[in-house]
């Protein structure tokens, strides 16, 4: 392989790609050779990617609660050009002590970050498996983890992604197909603004990695395309934590030297 990190030739579907780690995953792909399909709940969102994009790239509006329109959306594309690569990254957080947890917050969480990531997985899947080749990449979190109060669900949601992740990889290992999990640490994103607004709490969470700081959006496309390109062909059933070593550090006291 001359480079086996470029991905000429292939067909990825981003979902998220209006925003934040899915519109930097978008670019990214589209960079490294990819015909990308933005694809976001807002429709004019994945339009703007794709146009910042240009050649190659399409835009459709897609809600990932909705398995019919999961399952339509990415057979269109793999209809029009085939379908390669499939990367999903939306989520969404209510932070909220378990005991004052209702259960519209509960199943709007579920709702998208469980079930939106199942039917991702199966649609793809079903795509895929058939033609023997792809890549799938779906978003855990540094949460699937660890916790902290007010995480109770959300966290619950990206580790079931893992167990999902793992269950898809070892059924569709045999046909070629791979399925992995990126869980970022904290990253710069709209999913995670009402942290930075308070400058306390965004310290805090920048103290915490050991590079002192959190993440841009842009910093979560290269793991994410290292897991979709050739240069991972016997990757398969794993969660790449790109956390800036949150998940590496137990505790923030250094001891004396002896």
């Amino acid at each position: 392989m001359s480079d086996p990190f470029r991905l000429d030739g292939r067909v990825a579907a981003v979902i998220g790609a209006g925003s934040g780690i899915g519109r930097a995953v978008a670019i990214g792909a589209a960079r490294q050779g990819a015909a990308v399909a933005c694809l976001d709940a807002d429709a004019d969102a994945a339009r703007r990617v794709a146009e910042t994009i240009g050649s190659g790239a399409s835009a459709a509006v897609l809600d990932i609660r909705d398995g019919a329109a999961v399952a339509e959306t990415l057979g269109g594309v793999a209809a029009r050009g085939g379908l390669d690569i499939v990367v999903c990254t939306p989520g969404v957080n209510v932070r909220k002590p378990l005991l004052d947890y209702s259960a519209a917050e509960f199943d709007r969480v579920v709702d998208l970050n469980l079930r939106g990531s199942f039917n991702v997985l199966q649609a793809a899947g079903r795509l895929m498996v058939p033609r023997g080749h792809g890549s799938i990449v779906l978003f855990s979190s540094i949460r699937a983890l660890v916790v902290e109060p007010g995480q109770s669900v959300y966290a619950m949601t990206k580790a079931g992604i893992v167990q999902l992740v793992r269950a898809a990889a070892a059924e569709f290992g045999p046909h070629a197909v791979r399925v992995n999990a990126v869980a970022p640490g904290v990253v710069e994103t709209p999913l995670t603004a009402p942290i930075r607004a308070n400058a306390e709490w965004y310290g805090a969470y920048a103290n915490k990695s050991v590079l002192k700081r959190w993440a841009t959006a842009e910093e979560m496309a290269g793991p994410t395309l290292f897991l979709c390109s050739d240069a991972a062909s016997y990757v398969t059933g794993t969660v790449l934590f790109a956390d800036g070593g949150w998940t590496a550090a137990d505790g923030r006291f250094t001891p004396p030297s002896a």
